[in-house]
């Protein structure tokens, strides 16, 4: 059976009724040293977006948040039961999978070679991934979508993949923005405008007839938590 016939069976099954979000946002990873993490997690451009000491020695809690991404990361002192090193299969979903790696190894993580999966072949001695567990070096033949990775761990042994996204199944979209309601939208409007209006300023004050790919542009990225344009 394909991903598409396994896609349209879901999509039939599924109730025809209003639903309310579950927005995945955090999933947590287990360490031994939590300064240990930070350091490694901030080398790699990470953005930190809390760092909470109870200040009792027991409980410490650390989110970071890839650039571009909607999920983050949380990790600390009492946070989770498991095995530091015990989450696997951690994905970091890129456009350019060679630009991606090149950048990890520049922030000093040990990335793998490029591998794809042998077509067909689901099981062998390798780490798992998905589509299989035999490695083949190099990125997928035809660069197809979902099929080029690479691979790297953190101090403690949890591991991350690179895979390779250029061309996403129906019901994805890359850079998705959303907002909850009107007065969320509003003040994301408004910070774009302010934001603009120094935009224009650094530009010799002049009217730009393209503002609303600026503010468009602006939103996406601040949402994503990416590089905000100048």
């Amino acid at each position: 059976m394909s991903i598409t016939e396994v896609r349209s069976e879901a999509a039939t099954a599924t109730p025809k009724t209003a639903t309310v979000d579950l927005k995945f946002e955090i999933a947590v990873i287990p360490v031994s040293d939590v300064d240990r993490a930070k350091a490694f997690y901030g080398g790699l451009g990470w953005r930190l977006d809390a760092d909470y000491d109870a200040g009792d020695g027991v409980f410490r809690v650390i989110q970071f948040t890839p650039p571009g991404s909607g999920c983050s990361v949380i990790f600390g002192r009492n946070v989770t039961a498991a095995a530091p090193g015990s989450a696997q299969g951690l994905y970091l979903v890129v456009s350019d999978i060679e630009a991606a790696r090149d950048q990890l190894l520049s922030r000093g993580a040990k990335v793998s070679e490029l591998f794809h999966g042998a077509d067909g072949v689901y099981a062998g001695p390798d780490e798992p991934y998905l589509f299989g567990r035999i490695r083949v070096g190099g990125p997928h033949p035809e660069r197809s979508s979902y099929r080029s990775f690479a691979s790297f761990r953190d101090p403690d042994g949890n591991g991350w993949l690179l895979q390779e996204v250029t061309n996403r199944l129906p019901g994805r979209v890359a850079g998705d923005t959303t907002f909850s309601s009107s007065a969320e939208l509003s003040a994301a409007l408004w910070r774009a405008a302010l934001a603009h209006g120094e935009h224009e300023k650094r530009n010799g004050g002049q009217h730009d007839a393209n503002w609303p790919d600026w503010y468009a542009a602006y939103m996406v990225a601040e949402q994503a938590g990416a590089e905000l344009p100048l």
